[in-house]
């Protein structure tokens, strides 16, 4: 199978050795590989194009159980394909007078843009087509909600990051800014909106495969269709990842000094089977989420920009509602949610026994103690499953006062495995962010969370590549730092 112009399915020529213990003999590979990536997403894309640039030495394979690459969470209807920046994200600021959260996302995601653009004028990266500039804006109503984000603004406008924001409760400014949302609307209630207009709408779907065709056209191998079920430790430190190859129903075998799981739903999963103490006790819990989109040009010809709102009270931070302009394959459309779900399949394309394989007896209280403090996103959960579509629509009409149910159709987007941590003195708290973990002496890592994710790939992999090999820290600072210049000093 060709996967614009990556070396798919087959076992590359010089891992003969391993290529002959795919058929379940239960062998140990003799050749050992220097990396090996367990997902074909973002992220595993993201660290194959660093360290293919770091270290263009190394033998590298990436395993993916579909396919294609980007089919889950980083497809591009899976997500919102916000370019998270701490523009018009309120619940990275609940604080409105706290912007470091915000501030960090900032400069995190800048440093995301100066990794594609290096790529760019190096000649790597063909181009950066999968990005667009969108305008971010926050549009909010009520007394409440206006008065907290005059405040986000008269915080936000001082720093350097966010100094070009503007701000305007003049409902006429607002209708230039975004006409759909204002028009047919009742004028006499407070609004309210902040716009930006260096905001970034990325279809993380192609820049996955983009990413992708630099770390095969510099050596690295990508094995589609191939599932991981296994991973162990060898007395060397090595590992080996078995599994099988789903296109020929045969077993396979690679051995690698570094393992990464960035698998998604599956990658709490895999490190347990890895069985790493440093998740002792992690759990996760499926959310997922559905989205209203419209194609029709006439509609989308009127909105330009992400507008995103404000969560109603006591419902949780993924809940808060967007109206985003979209490009996907080079069309525009608009979509509209997010709007809870509830599946125990860890994946978009899952199982539904996925949840349950996740459970120990060390992580069973936690995850218990977890849901028993957060009632009122269980309440919200239960409410979305129940809600009529009528009333969901109603919701977008809260954004779109004049939406018309025959512009608009329903998708489903991602699965999001929402971490779960140990604590001690609460049993368990659910974790909003992504978080890297390393364990086995650097040797193995993986990528726990959600959003803001793919926005902050480069900044999560430098983490990731400054834990796990401390000794090459200096020889690869010159080459990080070219690729990523405001990446803090050493």
């Amino acid at each position: 199978m060709k996967f614009h112009g990556v070396k798919a399915c087959g076992m590359p020529s010089r891992s003969t050795k391993a290529s002959k213990s795919a058929a379940g003999t239960g062998e140990v590979p003799d050749e050992v590989l220097d990396v090996v990536l367990i997902g074909g997403g973002i992220m595993s894309a993201t660290l194959g194009a660093l360290l293919v640039a770091l270290q263009p030495d190394w033998t590298i394979a990436l395993v993916e159980r579909h396919g294609a690459l980007a089919t889950e969470s980083s497809g591009p209807w899976n997500n919102a394909g916000t370019g998270h920046s701490g523009l018009c994200e309120l619940n990275y600021m609940p604080d409105p007078g706290d912007p470091a959260q915000a501030e960090q996302i900032r400069s995190q995601f800048g440093m995301t843009q100066q990794f594609w653009k290096s790529l760019v004028e190096d000649g790597t990266l063909p181009d950066t087509s999968f990005t667009h500039e969108t305008p971010h804006m926050d549009v909010v109503f009520g007394r409440r909600d206006v008065d907290y984000l005059r405040r986000r603004f008269d915080t936000l406008h001082r720093l350097p990051g966010f100094s070009a924001m503007q701000y305007s409760e003049d409902p006429e400014t607002i209708r230039s800014w975004a006409p759909l949302v204002m028009q047919g609307r009742n004028t006499a209630e407070p609004v309210a909106a902040t716009r930006h207009l260096a905001g970034t709408d990325v279809d993380f779907g192609a820049a996955t495969q983009a990413l992708a065709e630099v770390m095969s056209r510099r050596g690295a191998h990508i094995h589609l269709h191939h599932e991981v079920a296994s991973l162990a430790r060898e007395a060397d430190g090595s590992w080996t990842i078995g599994g099988r190859n789903l296109m020929s129903g045969g077993r396979f075998q690679l051995r690698s000094r570094f393992v990464f799981v960035g698998a998604g739903g599956y990658a709490l999963r895999l490190l347990q089977q890895a069985k790493l103490p440093e998740v002792r006790g992690y759990a996760v819990f499926p959310l997922g989420a559905q989205f209203l989109r419209t194609n029709n040009p006439e509609v989308v010809s009127r909105h330009d920009a992400k507008v995103y709102g404000r969560a109603d009270i006591g419902a949780p931070p993924m809940s808060v509602p967007h109206l985003d302009r979209r490009v996907v394959a080079g069309t525009p459309s608009l979509m509209f949610g997010p709007y809870a779900t509830f599946s125990t399949r860890l994946l978009k394309h899952g199982a539904l026994t996925d949840l349950f394989t996740t459970i120990r007896w060390h992580n069973l209280a936690v995850l218990v103690g977890a849901g028993i403090q957060n009632l009122p996103l269980v309440r919200y959960l239960i409410g979305q499953l129940i809600t009529p579509r009528r009333r969901k629509f109603a919701q977008l009409r809260r954004y779109f006062p004049e939406a018309d149910p025959a512009d608009w159709e329903w998708i489903q987007a991602g699965q999001r495995a929402q971490l779960i941590k140990p604590d001690r003195r609460r049993i368990g708290v659910l974790a909003f962010g992504t978080e890297v973990v390393t364990g086995a002496e650097g040797t193995i890592a993986g990528l726990l969370g959600a959003s803001p994710g793919a926005s902050v790939a480069p900044a999560a992999m430098v983490e990731l590549l400054t834990t796990c090999f401390p000794a090459r820290a200096e020889q690869w600072s010159p080459t990080l730092h070219r690729l990523m210049p405001d990446l803090a000093p050493d």
